[in-house]
């Protein structure tokens, strides 16, 4: 099922497909030793290549995927954040997934994404439930699966640490 992205502004972000044209920002991002502080084992310039190509030919076979968040009024992108169809323990749903330059912490900016982004999903594809997966570690990413509402329905070995996982129930 292919549905149709619309470009998205919250109050403070604008929510864009990620493009070619994101490529210096995206790995810049992903490969920041910052933001990875809770992956065990980091990306590096080559393997983000790799998952943006993925990203982006997930766009053209759905219409909708992981974003470019850019604060309104900045035009530089603050961070990735969106949506992206996954199989996980044989049921199919979509995955949140966000990651954002160190200087855009504290500001909110990933629970505002999210928000906007499931707030479409229920909308446009309403039988996949969106599920968010967090290293046990990584008390900030906890916090804003809580600020969702949504709750913890198991914990598993995933992308090389235990990550607890969160549905809408």
């Amino acid at each position: 099922m292919s549905v149709e992205w619309r470009e998205i502004r919250t109050d403070r972000l604008l929510l864009r497909p990620l493009g070619p044209e994101d490529r210096d920002d995206v790995v810049e991002i992903q490969t920041d030793p910052r933001t990875n502080r809770y992956h065990p084992a980091p990306p590096g310039p080559e393997e983000t290549e790799v998952k943006l190509t993925a990203w982006l030919e997930h766009w053209k076979a759905h219409g909708f995927g992981y974003l470019a968040v850019v604060p309104l009024g900045s035009g530089e992108v603050a961070g990735i954040g969106g949506l992206q169809h996954l199989e996980f323990g044989g049921a199919r749903l979509l995955n949140l997934y966000y990651r954002f330059r160190p200087e855009a912490w504290g500001r909110g900016y990933a629970t505002e994404m999210a928000r906007a982004v499931i707030g479409w999903a229920e909308r446009e594809l309403p039988d996949l439930p969106v599920q968010i997966s967090v290293n046990i570690a990584n008390e900030p990413s906890l916090r804003v699966a809580e600020r969702l509402g949504f709750t913890a329905y198991t914990e598993t070995f995933y992308d090389g640490a235990v990550s607890r996982h969160f549905r809408k129930l």
